[in-house]
């Protein structure tokens, strides 16, 4: 019996392919051009200009010379100068003044949510923080400025260690020599 239903199956995928092979051709158009081989015709020989050409000869750009009547309305020559009218614009020769309002220190940041010290090494796989959720926006300050960043991974293990830094984001806020490791820092949750 279980023969019968594997033939049964295989019979009726042929029949399916067969079917959709069928549909295809009928769908299908025909072959571009006629179906018999046209008229052979002989070439007449003024539609073709013989030309010598020898080896040290100079370039030629276009055989012949195009009559000026045939040249449209905007034609340039290799004589025409291009001019724009008016006159030149000057450069400015100083920046514009502009006035802003006096923004006092630490103005521009909201009070975090609670702050972490210790210290940050850098990882080159984006900025990840200890005890921190995926999404969470810190503000991160050590002796050479401070960044503001989204955690993208969970982070450092070691409870020294609050923080792992992209490597460029690192070196700019530790003020500190390209062979350092580690820098201490204050990391501010939003």
């Amino acid at each position: 019996m279980r023969y019968l239903s594997t033939f049964m199956r295989r019979r009726s995928v042929v029949a399916t392919a067969a079917l959709i092979a069928a549909v295809a051709l009928v769908g299908l158009p025909g072959p571009a051009g006629s179906r018999s081989p046209s008229n052979a015709r002989d070439l007449a020989p003024a539609a073709f200009t013989s030309m010598v050409v020898t080896a040290d000869a100079p370039a030629q750009s276009a055989p012949g010379v195009f009559d000026d009547a045939a040249r449209s309305a905007g034609y340039l020559a290799t004589t025409d100068t291009l001019t724009e009218p008016g006159e030149a614009p000057t450069a400015p020769t100083k920046r514009p003044r502009v006035d802003q309002p006096a923004s006092k220190s630490g103005e521009a940041w909201k009070e975090p949510k609670y702050t972490i010290s210790g210290y940050a090494t850098f990882y080159d796989n984006g900025t990840t923080a200890m005890r921190l959720p995926r999404g969470t926006v810190v503000r991160i300050c050590g002796d050479g400025g401070c960044i503001q960043r989204t955690v993208t991974d969970y982070g450092p293990v070691k409870k020294v260690r609050v923080v792992d830094l992209y490597r460029p984001d690192f070196f700019a806020i530790c003020g500190c020599a390209g062979w350092s490791g580690t820098t201490w820092v204050t990391v501010s949750i939003y």
